[in-house]
């Protein structure tokens, strides 16, 4: 006797002969190994038919079910195939996507877990072409739960897929897919939300919705989006939903999924909108509009506000003010021709109407750097020149504000001065006129893009640009050049200008081959083994140099931390050496005249082994040995709660290899700094560190000591600080286990803003291990300076400082300012994360919040009575830096450069000027 399945999965298909195989093999090789495949083939006319049966006949769990003719949708496919379902449990399957290898045994596992009537779990988009995986709205699955009925959590009317679930087949049956209308999932997902008593959610990936590049292949309904019939059968299905959530006594829920509406299903046409034509705009503003003019009261009040404008505009009738709108609401998300003011209120168009207010966008109130404009080209061809005509808009005043502007069109590192002429509309016309030929061409040939923008230049040299709208359906104008095609036209679906070099003739196939052989012949010749052989060699027979300096900070990052303070005592001192300093990638805010190294490079590794002394924060390159007779000066770049050394996770675990090459690296230096007792405590057992250490406090900290008005000058400045606003210091540390995830900015950025935007504003000072994008809506509050390359210069600049984790907190209690620290993951970031050395919340020298609410509360608290928070705090102010800051003073430079480097008097002699080496 056959065993029966446990789990059908249902994969429907039409003319897919290619892709059909990796679906199939997607479900055979789930680990639920006693499962069967119903390919339920909708009429397919090419290849589709010789491929499933070739699979059935491959393995006996593959079904097949065939139709005569093609039903037009995937309705009938999948009705098909529950009815012919021999499993209790059935999921579905499209024959262009995949299921990761346990999603059937998990969500099975899962459904009997709960008794749920289906389970839900995350969908994610793959990109074929660059591979990248996307969940789709990875809110709703971010935890496991089980939901009791949809009226618990109408937010998951935004999971109206039939893909990412597991149904008992009884049910199914019971719920036909309507056969007559293509986006039946949501009619489907609809009901089965009204009937189902209760259901449960998974945060793991479920189903691979693979997204194929343009014009690969034929399109899916769901992407078939150019076509109008398309939009008429979404709004179909969104109608039909909400009968059905009146029909079955849920008449309360019908605006929620009308938010649904509102927040996904209508920007999938808005979004390309401007691409489609005025034609094309307007039959869809025709359809759309009477769905949108039967919302529910309240449903648009919380939409996005573009597409609160864009559903204003549709409702008015007015489709060509519609195009225009559309095209903010994707890449470059342009600026509105035209928006009123009033009362601190920001209006789109030229009446201040409710239903057109974008206020919550803050785009009037950006500084100047992120302030927005609006430029409108049209282009031509002029032989080997591109012209360009430019209407500028000036919704928020920008210019009318800037008295002595100047206008460029920017290609890349070439610009052109514009003439901009005021229009009777406040509008500014100006044209320019480029020489391709000319400009960004590489020696060898190149293929790369640049996108044009004009740049508006204030007087004090401050710049703010945006990219150039253009028709989308303009006709790409084509220039040949020696070795070259130069392709300018429309990109994306706002259309911005984008201009393209693409090689032609014997560059085309030339130069990608030479350029796989020069990185080949790189690699090998540059292969981490090969400089390590080559540097012991050097080492042996090369004497290190007394007078040569070798500094590093943040491994390579810029010049910055300790060893940059050290660097300026000893030129202060005019000290009789020659200094080198290394730099990663590029230059990073290193004086003028400052000798520069490229990390990892040639030269920097004869520097290395020439150099009498290392300085470096944070660990010169881990397995080479230090010369003899090199002396090596370790700053280090931090002390605080965070557990270090061998102690860290990267090192905590027992594997012997990474934890010998950190003890030889520590077995090089030479002398350490020691900026307090509990540093020492600390930092000297679990580093393993058995040499000198040196207790004069950090060099770093003597600008905390004494302060630096140019420095705040600095600062205020380039991230353009308001008056009569205090300054708040956010620098939260990474957790290690989701580095570059954005995940350490814990804070609520918007409640924050709106809040406290009135009197503070925010500096972001991300970990450099960090990946964090301010939304536009934010700029006006939030800073961002996670490339700011010197710290102290925002520590000077604040008035608080708020944090978590961070080691800058023991740097910052030497100003004595304020602090605050958020601890939303103190027991998870101890017990499972980093790990701690001390109990912050018992020590911490201000408040500590758990959410963004008491956050602000705080900071009002400091507002309302600066004293009394003070008083507060004060006793545990004074022991945090009695504990971390008591070798402070001021002079810590002077004293590590006369303990490490001898007393170097400060006397006057003849200085060798240093001359700027190229980086290699």
């Amino acid at each position: 006797m056959i065993k029966a399945p446990e789990c059908s999965v249902i994969v429907i298909t039409y003319n897919d002969a290619a892709r059909l195989p990796r679906a199939v093999r997607s479900v055979l090789g789930q680990s639920l190994r006693n499962i069967e495949v119903i390919i339920s083939d909708d009429g397919s006319t090419d290849g589709t038919e010789q491929v499933a049966r070739t699979l059935r006949r491959s393995d006996r769990r593959v079904r097949y079910l065939r139709r005569d003719v093609n039903s037009g949708g995937c309705g009938a496919p999948r009705n098909d195939g529950v009815a012919a379902a021999r499993a209790p449990y059935v999921m579905f399957l499209d024959s262009d996507d995949e299921l990761p290898p346990h999603a059937c045994k998990s969500l099975l596992l899962e459904m009997e877990r709960t008794g749920a009537d289906f389970v839900t779990g995350q969908i994610s988009r793959l990109h074929e072409w660059n591979g990248r995986i996307k969940p789709y709205y990875p809110g709703l699955f971010a935890r496991r739960r089980v939901v009791e009925g949809i009226a618990g959590e109408p937010d998951m009317f935004l999971d109206s897929f039939s893909t990412n679930k597991i149904y008992r087949t009884a049910t199914l049956r019971e719920l036909p897919f309507r056969e007559d209308l293509h986006y039946e999932d949501h009619v489907f997902t609809t009901e089965l939300y009204c009937v189902a008593r209760r259901f449960a959610v998974v945060p793991w990936v479920v189903y691979l919705w693979h997204r194929a590049a343009e014009g690969d292949g034929r399109p899916s309904i769901s992407l078939s989006l150019r076509e109008i019939d398309n939009v008429r059968h979404r709004i179909r299905a969104a109608w039909l939903s909400d009968d059905l959530l009146r029909g079955n006594g849920l008449a309360g829920l019908v605006a929620d999924r009308q938010r649904r509406f509102v927040r996904h299903d209508l920007p999938v046409y808005l979004n390309p909108l401007p691409s489609r034509g005025p034609v094309w705009a307007r039959e869809f503003a025709g359809i759309v509009r009477p769905y949108l003019a039967g919302l529910d009261a309240g449903v648009l009040d919380g939409a996005d506000p573009l597409v609160r404008v864009c559903c204003h505009l549709i409702l008015d009738g007015d489709a060509d003010e519609l195009v225009v709108a559309a095209r903010s609401l994707t890449t470059p998300r342009a600026a509105p021709r035209y928006a009123v003011r009033r009362a601190g209120r920001t209006y789109w168009g030229t009446a201040p109407e409710r239903e057109l207010e974008i206020t919550s966008l803050r785009m009037a109130e950006l500084p100047y750097g992120a302030a927005r404009l609006r430029h409108e080209a049209a282009f031509r061809g002029d032989g080997s020149r591109l012209a360009l005509t430019v209407r500028t808009y000036d919704p928020f005043g920008v210019l009318t504000a800037t008295p002595g502007w100047r206008a460029f069109a920017r290609f890349g590192g070439h610009r052109v001065e514009l003439a901009p002429r005021v229009l009777d509309d406040g509008s500014y016309l100006s044209e320019a006129s480029v020489d391709l030929a000319r400009a960004g061409r590489g020696r060898f040939g190149h293929e790369s893009f640049r996108d044009p923008s004009i740049s508006i230049v204030r007087a004090d040299g401050r710049d703010t640009s945006d990219r150039l709208l253009v028709d989308p359906a303009a006709e790409p104008v084509r220039i040949a050049v020696p070795g070259h095609e130069i392709v300018a036209g429309p990109e994306g679906q706002a259309a911005f200008l984008r201009i393209r070099w693409r090689r032609t003739g014997a560059l085309r196939w030339i130069m990608p081959r030479l350029g796989r052989l020069r990185a080949g012949l790189v690699r090998r010749l540059g292969a981490p083994r090969v400089k390590l052989r080559v540097y012991r060699t050097l080492i042996r027979f090369v004497p290190p140099r007394e007078n040569l300096v070798l500094f590093e900070a943040d491994v390579g990052a810029g010049y910055t931390g300790n060893p940059r303070y050290v660097y300026e005592e000893l030129k202060r001192r005019r000290a009789p050496y020659e200094m080198v300093w290394s730099v990663a990638r590029n230059r990073r805010n290193f004086p003028a005249g400052t000798r520069l190294v490229r990390r990892m490079s040639w030269r920097y590794l004869w520097t290395m082994a020439r150099a009498g002394h290392w300085v470096d924060s944070h660990g010169l390159p881990l397995a080479y040995p230090k010369p003899a007779g090199t002396r090596y000066l370790q700053t280090w770049h931090g002390q605080g709660v965070k557990t270090v050394g061998f102690d860290a996770p990267d090192l905590r675990a027992d594997f012997d290899a990474p934890r010998r090459t950190w003890r030889e690296a520590v077995a090089r230096w030479d002398a350490l700094v020691m900026p307090s007792a509990e540093f020492e405590r600390i930092f000297v057992t679990s580093n393993g560190y058995q040499g000198p250490v040196l207790r004069h406090g950090s060099p770093r900290c003597d600008v905390l000591v004494n302060g630096d008005p140019d420095a705040v000058r600095r600062a205020r400045e380039r991230l353009e600080l308001p008056e009569g606003r205090r300054v708040l210091l956010y620098a939260p540390t990474y957790r290690d286990r989701a580095k570059f995830s954005g995940a350490s900015v814990r804070a609520d950025l918007a409640v924050m803003a709106e809040a406290l935007a009135d009197d503070w504003v925010v500096i972001l000072r991300t970990h450099p291990v960090e990946r964090y994008a301010v939304p536009e809506r934010l700029r006006h509050f939030v800073r961002f300076a996670g490339g700011y390359p010197e710290v102290n210069d925002l520590m000077l600049a604040s008035d608080a400082l708020l944090t978590d984790y961070s080691s800058l907190m023991c740097d910052y209690a030497v100003t004595g300012r304020p602090m605050f620290f958020l601890l939303d993951d103190w027991d998870e970031y101890r017990r499972a994360e980093r790990g701690v050395n001390h109990d912050l919340p018992a020590i911490a020298p201000g408040p500590c919040v758990t959410d963004t609410g008491e956050l602000v509360r705080a900071i009002r608290s400091l507002d309302a009575d600066p004293a009394a928070f003070a008083a507060e705090h004060a006793a545990r102010y004074a022991a945090f830096r009695a504990t971390w800051c008591a070798e402070e003073r001021g002079d810590a430079s002077a004293r590590v450069v006369d303990a490490f480097f001898g007393a170097v008097p400060a006397v006057r002699h003849r200085a060798v000027v240093p001359v700027t080496e190229g980086v290699r």
